[in-house]
């Protein structure tokens, strides 16, 4: 087994090893080792010709690529237990794509790495994909390349990563812990790629509501996440025009030392008369405006979050209106306003929001990509299926620039009770903690569905049938890949401590890759 320990660790003290004196790899092998990407057998020994396995090698170039763990709440496959050494390793690289199973359910962790393998999945890392078939590559047993990998084996070559011996690539040959060294040793030579490594990641919106949770439990989840931005639930606007102040100064203060941002939440208790009665009323809602940017302003918030639902369409022009004036306030106190919209599906729900002058208006407007299927929906459904966050965001970028654009996402699922024709008898929403549970209570066997990009359970108690569309570190980092392809400028979670620890890490995988740009450079 290859011992991996964390790029953080730094730099090690050179090391010898009994083994590799004479080793054409000598130098690759004390450098790795050095880097901490690779350890030897055992104390002395590195056993240099010895195979190297798919688990071992995903793991170390995972490890190179700086990385984190996933240990995901359900398993990609049957045969990579929770328990073996390298099960986050594997799964953060299906994730991301970098390695797939040798079969739908199966990963084969201890097979060895053929050559051509390890090129399809160097190419992967590197982000290089086929501009053009290559029916031929330049080495003498082509005929032993599989036609699928031979651009894969010929650009890997051209990089100067793979060489082979005397003119001949030998794919079906084992790939070895010292090529294994020589080719981590290789991508550490080239300066660009290391340097894009390296680099901090640039900081998109990652904003995180507060909902259920004291205010020491949500600075303790935030502390474990990826958040840059807290949302506390603090502001509630009321029919005659005054605010409800729940502002914590020293939420604020602990925010800013810890360089995050707070944009204070508005909301409006989802009444849609008391709405009516401050929108459509000029003075009560420049009351509204006059006493929120003074809030702002006094208490230090860096903005705020307007969240108004259940709102009537015949309010859709006091709401622009709203929106437009209370942004004009805010910028000139250098307090930047963010606000919250659904899918457009043309429905009432949505005719108050005027999407594209909000988004003329307001620095940010955050999709709320969930509630496909609603708590008490007629039918059972996911809480947002990949083809449906989808169309929503396309749909709105359409009107809004992606710069101001930030995708909502969900950190909690439903459990529906559904009748023998199928449709719902009650829902319970569950974090995602709650789920995993309920997955492990009913030793559930989630299925992947392809097409929503979910798994789905079952499951029967009191002879009343059960059924769960999950959300999981697999299931949202699609989603945000899908977002992350748009160039939007961030993400939002609902809700702050409702998530498993996995899924922080899988985020943060796909944003750091995603950030990653490795020019094309010639041996």
């Amino acid at each position: 087994m290859v011992n991996v320990l964390p790029l953080s660790v730094g730099a090690k003290s050179s090391k010898s090893f009994n083994d590799i004196s004479g080793s054409y790899a000598e130098s690759a092998i004390q450098a790795v080792y050095s880097k901490g990407l690779m350890n030897g057998t055992d104390a002395t020994r590195f056993q240099p010709t010895k195979p190297i396995t798919r688990a071992e090698w995903i793991t170390v170039l995972e490890r190179l690529l700086a990385m984190k763990e996933v240990k995901s709440t359900i398993p990609s496959f049957k045969d990579v237990a929770k328990s073996s050494w390298y099960y986050g390793w594997v799964e953060a690289g299906y994730l991301l794509g970098l390695t797939s199973g040798r079969s739908s359910s199966n990963f084969e962790p201890n097979h060895p790495v053929t050559r051509e393998e390890a090129a399809v999945m160097l190419m992967r890392a590197l982000k290089f994909k086929a501009t053009a078939s290559v029916s031929t590559t330049t080495f003498s047993d082509d005929q032993d390349i599989a036609s699928w990998v031979k651009h894969d084996v010929q650009t890997i070559h051209e990089l100067g990563l793979m060489n082979g011996a005397e003119g001949f690539f030998l794919p079906k040959h084992l790939l070895t812990r010292q090529e294994t060294a020589t080719l981590l040793y290789r991508m550490m030579q080239q300066k660009s790629w290391m340097t894009s490594i390296e680099s901090a990641l640039q900081g998109s919106v990652q904003l995180g509501w507060q909902y259920g949770q004291t205010t020491e439990e949500y600075k303790q989840s935030i502390l474990s996440s990826n958040i840059n931005t807290l949302s506390p639930r603090w502001l509630y606007v009321k029919k005659d025009g005054s605010v409800t102040n729940l502002v914590d100064p020293s939420l604020v203060k602990w925010a800013h030392k810890n360089n995050k941002q707070v944009w204070g939440m508005v909301g409006n208790h989802s009444d849609a008369v008391a709405s009516h009665q401050v929108l459509s009323d000029s003075t009560k809602r420049s009351k509204v405006i006059v006493e929120l940017t003074q809030i702002a302003r006094d208490n230090g918030l860096d903005g705020l979050n307007i969240d108004f639902e259940n709102v009537s369409g015949q309010d859709k022009a006091y709401f622009t209106i709203f929106i437009s004036t209370l942004a004009d306030k805010l910028h000139k106190a250098g307090v930047s306003l963010s606000v919250n919209v659904s899918p457009d599906l043309g429905t009432d729900w949505t005719e108050v929001f005027d999407y594209a002058a909000l988004g003329k208006a307001a620095d940010y407007i955050l999709l709320m990509g969930y509630d496909e299927h609603w708590s008490g929906a007629p039918n059972p459904g996911s809480v947002s299926s990949l083809p449906w966050i989808t169309s929503g965001l396309d749909s709105l970028l359409q009107q809004v620039s992606s710069k101001k654009v930030i995708l909502a996402l969900p950190f909690y699922s439903r459990d529906w009770k559904v009748s023998s024709s199928g449709s719902t008898i009650h829902s319970t929403d569950m974090t995602l903690g709650e789920q995993a549970s309920r997955v492990a209570t009913y030793r559930l066997k989630p299925v992947w569905n392809k097409t929503i990009q979910q798994y789905t359970a079952s499951y029967q108690q009191n002879s009343v049938q059960h059924r769960i569309w999950l959300e999981e570190s697999r299931s949202l980092t699609g989603k945000y890949q899908m977002g992350l392809q748009r160039n939007i400028a961030g993400f939002a979670y609902w809700w702050t401590g409702a998530e498993t620890p996995d899924v922080w890490s899988a985020l943060h995988n796909a944003e750091r890759f995603d950030g990653y740009n490795f020019a094309r450079v010639s041996n």
